[in-house]
């Protein structure tokens, strides 16, 4: 394999960490994105002169543009860019204030789309590259008790998908990353809980919440074997434009497609009714 360029956001822990440690271990420069010097000093630490911190609020729209084009300066063309920075969120919908829900929307699709949106001239220009985020299973299935992070992760989906259809034509390829429940710290500290006031769903909630705690630090899937997999699809000449990371998320997604589809089918005669007799088709 050539050696690569990458920027993952996001790299202090978690998946973000796991990419870059096998990205390094095949011999790719990593540039990853923390938020502390000492976490930048951590991670340079894993590969002196192929790993590179760089301190980065995903936020704050500006900074990003100015990391990445500083990247893109110093560093060199990159090859791979994942947009991996993001955190849960849960709590009920109805008690969920909706200062935390745009904080969520913040971080999770718009620090994303911050992110490969400063990184898309450049690609454009060489008329290649490999743009990535990670969404969840949480982005094509629904949990009770997540909406605001669902909802975000549905919305990063949508993005993905077509900006894939409109940089395909510069030799570009988007994929969205989609991990089942992996052993990282993400339903430990990483999970922002939203304030629990309203008890009428605590028959429906509460054991979510206590087996979803309960299986942190034991979670079925692997966070080294993600980042062998995510490094093998950047390997790749056609890679996919959606990658399912976990048996769970497999099953899990594959059952909520088929809901789906199922309404879709219940209701075809109702959905034709709609239309004007003649009118154009998109």
């Amino acid at each position: 394999m050539n050696m690569q360029k990458w920027l993952i956001t996001g790299v202090s822990t978690g998946l973000g960490r796991a990419f870059a440690r096998v990205a390094l271990a095949q011999g790719h420069i990593v540039v990853g994105t923390v938020r502390t010097e000492e976490d930048l000093q951590a991670f340079e630490e894993l590969e002196p002169g192929y790993a590179h911190g760089r301190i980065l609020d995903v936020t704050d729209d500006d900074a990003v543009r100015r990391v990445v084009d500083e990247v893109e300066q110093n560093i060199g063309a990159l090859d791979v860019v994942i947009a991996n920075a993001g955190y849960g969120l849960e709590g009920i919908f109805e008690e969920t204030p909706l200062a935390e829900v745009r904080r969520q929307f913040e971080v999770n699709v718009f620090g994303a789309m911050a992110t490969l949106q400063a990184a898309l001239p450049h690609m454009r220009r060489r008329r290649r590259g490999h743009l990535m985020a990670v969404t969840s299973m949480a982005g094509l299935m629904t949990v009770p008790g997540m909406s605001a992070y669902c909802g975000s992760k549905f919305a990063l989906e949508g993005i993905l998908e077509a900006l894939g259809k409109e940089v395909a034509q510069f030799g570009i390829h988007v994929t969205a990353i989609e991990p089942g429940s992996f052993r990282t710290e993400w339903a430990g500290r990483s999970m922002t809980r939203a304030p629990h006031a309203v008890h009428a769903y605590d028959e429906l909630f509460l054991p979510l919440r206590e087996a979803r705690q309960k299986a942190s630090g034991n979670q079925l899937g692997n966070p080294a074997k993600a980042g062998e997999a995510v490094v093998h699809i950047a390997s790749l000449e056609r890679p996919p434009a959606h990658l399912v990371l976990g048996s769970d998320a497999l099953r899990l997604i594959t059952a909520a497609r088929r809901a789906v589809d199922e309404d879709i089918r219940t209701w075809e005669e109702l959905s034709r009714t709609t239309d004007f007799p003649e009118g154009a088709q998109l």
